[in-house]
């Protein structure tokens, strides 16, 4: 089955242009054009991934990205900004977006992060109905990570993380005690090929922070190494 993707924008000239680029990719595509019927239709027609504006007549991207996740709505959500603001981005981020692109973009670069989000997103899927196996536990102090099941526990409780925050974890663990930088980060979790925006991986790593740190501002697992990156390490024991 194609996949399905829903595309929320006022502007007709860019549904048009991404109607026709991600049906040419192999994509069923269905469109709104305002915020009350890109979030409705989300909801009732179960689209694999949305494509959703920041500026929206009713309401607005932010306030769309923010009721659907409210309402235990997962799919991932690919924002589109006019505004080169980075508050508008961060912000997005920080209410579920799973990723950002900024006007004006390349239709080859949309259909790019739709089919890495889209790919990631069904290997998650895929993974969440496998039988679970304790064996394949990767353990960094009161952390247990089970790479294979894209689950992850704190102390024995379960780590309610979206699939970018599960992919960061997972990774900085896999290279525990090495130094990763964030162009490192952003092109293996978000699979970006060229130096694109780290600020997208800091919203993250602090999202990780404040669920796995006893003190978010003075992080035991996850430290930040001053002008080069962020490093996993076992917490020290008294």
């Amino acid at each position: 089955m194609r996949k399905k993707v829903l595309v929320v924008d006022d502007e007709q000239s860019i549904v048009t242009l991404l109607k026709y680029n991600l049906e040419q990719g192999g994509y069923e595509v269905i469109t709104a054009m305002d915020g009350e019927e890109g979030r409705e239709r989300a909801i009732n027609e179960s689209p694999d991934m949305i494509i959703l504006d920041l500026m929206l007549p009713k309401i607005d991207g932010i306030e769309v990205c923010k009721q659907l996740r409210q309402q235990k709505v997962m799919i991932p959500i690919l924002m589109l900004t006019a505004k080169d603001d980075e508050l508008d981005k961060i912000l997005g981020l920080e209410l579920g977006a799973d990723d950002y692109m900024v006007k004006p973009f390349s239709p080859r670069e949309v259909l790019a992060r739709v089919k890495a989000i889209l790919r990631r997103t069904e290997q998650y899927q895929e993974k969440q109905q496998e039988k679970p196996e304790e064996e394949d536990a990767l353990l960094v102090g009161d952390l247990k990570i089970f790479p294979d099941r894209f689950e992850a526990f704190f102390k024995d409780e379960f780590l309610a993380l979206t699939l970018k925050e599960f992919e960061l974890l997972n990774c900085l663990a896999q290279n525990k005690n090495r130094v990763l930088t964030r162009d490192q980060l952003l092109s293996t979790v978000w699979n970006y090929d060229f130096a694109g925006d780290t600020r997208i991986v800091d919203v993250h790593i602090s999202h990780l922070r404040e669920k796995i740190e006893a003190d978010s501002k003075k992080p035991e697992y996850i430290k930040t190494i001053r002008g080069l990156g962020y490093k996993m390490e076992e917490p020290k024991t008294e």
